[in-house]
């Protein structure tokens, strides 16, 4: 054996006993340390960390059948106005310009659209247009609310 073998092997040989004695000493003071821990406490809380983690997020109350003279159902509700469906949902894309959806207030933006009319625009609105998806993410919205909500903003572009 070559002496720079034999120099690898003696260092390889004194950084396995390193190991090997830092791996004792772990190894006693985990039992030291866990010689003292109640095994019966460490179950119960374990136990009731395991009753934390699966317990339900929430309740569902579903309360009593509706009587007859219950509210109105939300579809025969007063429609929403233009402004409102805008700000609640159009905004997000028309107010920023993104996915080239033309800007509110951006004049020249919004006249070669509205050549179309406002029929052809809620037909656009309704079946989605480029990056636009249907109802432009606005499924609750009734197809008078979403001309409204054209009309806004037509109206806010100087159109």
């Amino acid at each position: 054996m070559s002496v720079q073998d034999a120099a690898l092997v003696k260092t390889f040989d004194r950084l396995l006993a390193a190991g090997l004695a830092v791996l004792g000493v772990f190894l006693a003071t985990g039992a030291v340390a866990g010689s003292s821990v109640d095994k019966t406490e460490l179950d119960e809380r374990m136990r009731a960390r395991i009753v934390e983690n699966v317990r339900p997020v929430g309740q569902l109350n579903v309360g009593a059948a509706p009587s007859a003279d219950a509210a109105a159902p939300a579809a025969a509700a007063a429609p929403r106005a233009g402004k409102d469906i805008f700000n609640g949902t159009c905004m997000a894309c028309h107010g920023t310009g993104v996915a080239g959806a033309p800007k509110v207030g951006d004049k020249a933006a919004w006249s070669p659209r509205a050549e179309k009319g406002i029929d052809g625009l809620l037909k656009s609105a309704i079946s989605g247009l480029n990056a636009m998806p249907p109802r432009g993410t606005c499924a609750d919205c009734s197809d008078d609310e979403l001309k409204g909500a054209i009309e806004y903003m037509l109206k806010e572009s100087g159109l």
